[in-house]
């Protein structure tokens, strides 16, 4: 089986400040939810859950983005810090689709609010 990464930018803050507890940023907390509910919803193999250090997303926090060989990548902007459930139903969805393709009726709601790209494979 290929391997699907779902990114999730740790430094991501709606506050912008030089001394930000990055332990207690919004995209660490959201981070920290993903892992603990990932057991829960996925074999280790199948979705892999990585920390990046920055996503370049900085005046839209929280950023993730899926992504897998052969498919197209789900760039999300301005996703709430408690939308990990959100985001692991959308992952099920990446997961079983053959090309990446998820109509934009079948991203669980709280997703459909946030700001979203999507990225053809190469």
């Amino acid at each position: 089986m290929s391997k699907h990464v779902l990114f999730i930018c740790k430094s991501c803050n709606s506050i912008h400040s030089k001394e930000i507890d990055y332990e207690k940023a919004e995209g660490t907390v959201l981070l920290n939810q993903l892992l603990d509910l990932h057991q829960h919803w996925f074999d280790r193999d199948e979705l892999e859950i990585r920390a990046v250090g920055c996503l370049w997303t900085c005046s839209r926090p929280c950023s993730v983005a899926f992504s897998a060989p052969d498919k197209a990548t789900y760039l999300f902007t301005n996703v709430p810090a408690t939308a990990a459930e959100a985001l692991l139903q959308f992952g099920q969805l990446y997961l079983t689709s053959k090309e990446g393709d998820i109509p934009w009726k079948q991203f669980p709601e709280v997703l459909q609010s946030t700001e979203v790209a999507k990225i053809p494979s190469a």
